[in-house]
């Protein structure tokens, strides 16, 4: 079996990034924090923070009870993911991209003599000392393997700026010092459910067979891991985007209904602009509210097929009449789309035709004139109090368009 797959991920990509641009943070433990508040956790830590302990989702209070030296900075997306598309392009003068992955990580197939392992070593250094070039304080750690998925076990054995092979002929020994979590897919309830079947050495994972993996996953993902520890390429089946949504966590003068409701507004137009650009439209919307020390509170409807921005701010107001009474403080708050389909999918009433084309003109009139002329030059009223908020944010499946996303804020 050959090495097939180069796997690329860049390591503390915010805090590094950040560090790349202001030398004054090199060296130094920093925390990368979606608002500048002491009740949010860390997005991102530099290497320096990590070895006092400081990791993704740590609290800023306990970060700085960890390291009292702690520096945070507020996470500035578009530059991050500005910094992606160049390392994209660094890695492609190299070898193809077969694959992004996030915003940190992407894998390469290997071909022809790529795949002499060597070889696959040298371009591996090849792209290391590109990136290097450029960026002298961001670093990769890079994996090679028989599939994409051990070829990211690889990366993660050697952190930072490592560069791990792991060959056919080393399987699955080499995999047998790992643990069950050192796995990508397997987290702690996955790690739980897989203790319960008698499962906790990643030799047993490795013993059991298809039917008992698919059994413990209780789905065809258990089939694939059986596949993907031999170092097989499982096949997916591309699905259209299921859902889309934006989430926000609360600056503490938005604390209070008023401030909820702005927020939810600007939230549901970006998302509404975000789903127009994929050419979908929403069946469902759901807001979600999270409270301090209170249960979080949810509502969602069905709505008729649409991405008219009116039809679902009427939505959301219908749900702001079931606003929880309580003195409890919201610190953080969801919008949602689900059941997306194309216009192909939906039957139209064709008595509508005529308000439709108009709903239409009107959200492409908006989406272009905020592409053209920036971010809320023209937004409906409910968010005016809150234009400000739900800047741009990055979660691991999906790199935000900067045209369509971005709020033009930002300086390199």
């Amino acid at each position: 079996m050959s090495l097939n797959a180069l796997y690329v991920d860049f390591n503390s990509y915010f805090a590094s990034v950040e560090q790349q641009l202001l030398p004054a943070l090199r060296g130094k433990p920093i925390g990368v924090l979606a608002v500048m508040a002491e009740t949010t956790c860390c997005i991102a830590a530099s290497y320096e923070a990590k070895a006092f302990g400081i990791k993704t989702g740590t609290l800023v209070s306990e970060a700085r009870k960890l390291c009292p030296d702690m520096i945070f900075v507020e996470a500035r997306p578009s530059i991050y993911v500005e910094f992606h598309h160049k390392l994209i392009d660094i890695v492609e003068s190299c070898t193809h991209v077969e694959k992004v992955l996030s915003i940190d990580e992407m894998v390469c197939k290997l071909t022809g003599s790529q795949q002499v392992p060597k070889n696959a070593l040298k371009l591996a250094a090849k792209i290391k000392h590109k990136i290097n070039a450029q960026f002298d304080y961001i670093r990769c750690s890079i994996g090679i393997a028989p599939n994409t998925f051990l070829a990211k076990v690889a990366s993660n054995m050697q952190k930072p700026d490592g560069c791990v092979v792991i060959a056919s002929h080393e399987l699955p020994q080499r995999l047998y010092g790992l643990k069950l979590r050192d796995l990508n897919g397997i987290g702690k309830q996955m790690e739980a459910r897989l203790n319960r079947y008698k499962i906790t050495t990643v030799e047993q994972l490795y013993a059991a067979n298809r039917q008992q993996l698919q059994t413990a996953w209780g789905s065809i993902e258990g089939e694939r891991m059986y596949d993907k520890l031999r170092g097989l390429e499982p096949y997916y089946v591309k699905n259209t985007r299921s859902s889309l949504g934006h989430s926000h966590v609360m600056p503490p003068e938005q604390r209070n209904e008023a401030g909820v409701k702005a927020v939810l507004h600007r939230l549901l137009q970006k998302a509404c602009m975000r789903m127009r650009s994929y050419d979908l439209l929403t069946s469902r919307i759901s807001v979600k509210i999270k409270f301090r020390n209170t249960p979080s509170w949810q509502m969602e409807s069905a709505v008729s097929p649409t991405d008219n921005t009116l039809r679902l701010i009427e939505a959301l107001e219908t749900f702001m009449h079931h606003y929880p009474r309580s003195k409890a403080e919201p610190y953080a708050v969801g919008v949602s789309f689900s059941g997306l389909m194309t216009v192909n999918e939906v039957a139209r009433d064709l008595f509508q035709i005529e308000p439709l084309e108009n709903e239409k003109k009107l959200n492409k009139a908006i989406d272009t004139l905020n592409l053209k002329f920036g971010k809320n030059t023209i937004y409906f009223g409910g968010a005016h109090e809150a234009l400000k908020d739900a800047p741009m944010r990055i979660a691991f499946n999906h790199i935000p368009d900067l045209a369509v996303e971005g709020d033009g804020t930002h300086d390199i």
